[in-house]
């Protein structure tokens, strides 16, 4: 089942024309702070404002004889199965815990889909989502342990690539590591000495836990700048934590207050709104936690976030999630 390049080439043929080729930008002030070309890829330019539209489109393509689709989520995986799902004329079912910010579980909402909101962890949403599947026969689209979903996510690998083959570092956003695992898949596939390194907020990062301990954990899910990066990689994982055991040539794991500076970065140098999640590579270097050498690029995974927490970090203001205060901190002091 552990997909391969040619699985990757041939999602490449089913998203074409929905979630299309999109831009990788230099970002002048970061490629100043490496001394390097630092190259953006612009997920965010997606129709659903978010990478998550590859993985979805394709695997969908593969239900559609379902009697419906479902899905556990932090937001952007529910929003590309809902759009793909009505792509295709199948009922969609998103099931997310409350910790998943509104303006996500809106956009779901207005893609047709219906949306459960079950508990406070993935797990329990999960839990949902295989009642689903047992008791209304709904075929489960998997955000991240899923053959045609990995495969999906790493039609932006093999883009990367075609587009700056000289790229020597690649940074990659790392939750339950579906994108991570298609991405390295694709790119250290066509180049071998790729290095592909994992990013995750320092707080509740399951595949850098499950990673470092040898098997899948589970880990407690806290609220995060980098929401998307939340949820657990599954305790039955199949596929993706192992690609990203094999895969990944390093996981580095970035704070709270690191994720709200690269994104006041990204917004004030290269005028993007984007979510804590697509920043996470910008934070490992601004942090000093890691120096690629030569030309590196990143992933820029959605856009879809709260604008009224995305302007309070604008705005340099105080941030609180949970029981971690993020002190405020205007750009450029």
């Amino acid at each position: 089942m552990r997909p391969v390049l040619a699985d990757v080439y041939a999602a490449a043929q089913v998203i074409s024309g929905v979630a299309d080729r999109t831009p990788l930008v230099p970002s002048p002030y970061m490629s100043a702070v490496t001394g390097d070309d630092f190259l953006l890829k612009l997920e965010n330019m997606q129709p659903i404002g978010a990478f998550k539209l590859r993985g979805a489109l394709n695997a969908v393509a593969g239900a559609q004889d379902a009697a419906g689709v479902t899905c556990c989520s932090t937001g952007n995986h529910g929003r590309g199965v809902a759009y793909a799902a009505r792509a295709r004329g199948l009922r969609a079912v998103i099931c997310m815990s409350d910790l998943v910010p509104q303006a996500k579980v809106e956009g779901i909402r207005a893609l047709g889909a219906e949306v459960r909101i079950i508990g406070r962890s993935q797990d329990a949403a999960q839990t949902e989502v295989e009642r689903l599947v047992a008791e209304d026969g709904l075929t489960e689209i998997s955000p991240f342990d899923d053959p045609l979903v990995i495969a999906g996510q790493g039609t932006i690998g093999l883009e990367i690539m075609a587009a700056r083959p000289d790229t020597q570092t690649l940074l990659v956003p790392l939750s339950g590591g579906g994108l991570a695992a298609g991405v390295a898949l694709a790119a250290k596939t066509i180049k071998p000495s790729l290095r592909v390194i994992g990013i995750s907020m320092d707080r509740g990062a399951a595949m850098y836990e499950s990673i470092r301990a040898g098997h899948p954990v589970e880990v407690e899910e806290v609220p995060s700048l980098a929401d998307s990066l939340g949820g657990g990689v599954g305790m039955q994982n199949r596929l993706s934590y192992a690609m990203c055991r094999d895969l990944l040539d390093d996981v580095i794991l970035v704070t709270e207050e690191e994720i709200y500076h690269a994104m006041q970065v990204l917004y004030y140098e290269d005028r993007i709104v984007a979510e804590g999640a697509c920043v996470v590579g910008l934070a490992a270097v601004l942090s000093g936690k890691l120096a690629p050498q030569g030309p590196t690029a990143t992933i820029i995974t959605g856009r879809n976030l709260d604008m009224a927490l995305f302007t309070k970090v604008m705005t340099g203001q105080t941030v609180i999630l949970g029981d971690k205060v993020i002190e405020g901190r205007k750009y450029g002091t």
